[in-house]
């Protein structure tokens, strides 16, 4: 079967879960992960046929897309910012949307040296790790309650050279002595209305923990991270978040109730609320000239 059978097979095996550009994409990643050949590659060898090993690798990765498994976990990685992450059923897989989110602190950061974050909620060390290789000097803590995602975590940073230190504890009665320049989150925020709009595979493959909220109390890890910024943050310091689409209204005023300055709700690629930046007010007495940032 050459590359072209195999596309329009794989293809009309998945027409049933995606789309035909989803499955398309789907099956542009598998070459690559099996054969090593990019999109444009691919499309000077059309005509090449796949060895038997790679053969019933697209088989397995087929098998376990038609059982509803994302590609990442069925291969086991991800990238994210141009760097391999590995991922499992422990963590949520990396997103597109968060990518933005690293970019936007690496703007804010850009110029600034020794400074210090903590990604809390860090998963599968995605925001941690990518910040630490980029930010020259950058200290780096990396928060998550859940040990197995501390665990893939721990195997990212070593995969990417960096040094991270990982804490496990849950943010919503964890306490610390440091103080940082930036905190970032992306916490569970999808309410318990919104499963129905969810893919299974994401339903059924990440972990519920990183993922719901209860429709009582949306905004719950916010509010506890916020408090924590408000004694943790230096002055000047960045807040960073990822949010819901829809409750970006009420994140900017439970972050103004709380008196964070510089409030800025910033849409992502798709015309969506998806992050959210302010800064922890300045001490009294501060000067101007001697924002740290």
């Amino acid at each position: 079967m050459t590359l072209k059978q195999l596309e329009k097979y794989f293809i009309g095996e998945l027409q049933f879960l995606y789309d035909d550009e989803e499955a398309r994409q789907l099956y542009e990643l598998t070459v690559y992960h099996v054969s090593g050949l990019n999109r444009s590659q691919v499309m000077f060898k059309t005509d090449m046929e796949p060895g038997e090993t790679q053969q019933n690798s697209f088989e397995y990765v087929l098998a376990g897309l038609k059982a509803g498994r994302p590609l990442q976990h069925i291969i086991g990685e991800a990238w994210f910012c141009g760097l391999k992450f590995k991922v499992s059923n422990a963590v949520l897989i990396p997103r597109p949307e968060t990518e933005e989110l690293v970019q936007w602190i690496m703007e804010t950061a850009a110029g600034a040296e020794g400074l210090s974050l903590i990604d809390i909620g860090t998963g599968s060390g995605c925001i941690a790790v990518t910040l630490k290789s980029r930010l020259e000097g950058l200290q780096v803590d990396a928060l998550d309650i859940s040990a197995g995602a501390l665990c893939i975590a721990r195997e990212n940073a070593k995969g990417n050279a960096v040094e991270i230190n990982f804490i496990q504890s849950d943010i919503l009665g964890y306490e610390s002595l440091s103080s940082y320049d930036f905190i970032v989150s992306n916490p569970p925020y999808i309410t318990q209305a919104e499963r129905k709009e969810m893919h299974m595979n994401v339903l059924s493959h990440e972990p519920h923990l990183a993922l719901f909220v209860s429709d009582e109390n949306p905004l719950i890890f916010y509010q506890s991270i916020a408090d924590f910024a408000l004694k943790q943050l230096r002055p000047k310091g960045y807040l960073f978040f990822e949010i819901n689409e829809y409750f970006g209204k009420e994140m900017v005023d439970m972050l103004s109730s709380k008196e964070f300055t510089d409030i800025q709700l910033k849409k992502d690629m798709q015309g969506k609320d998806r992050m959210i930046r302010c800064r922890q007010p300045s001490t009294p007495g501060m000067e101007a000239g001697d924002d740290p940032l």
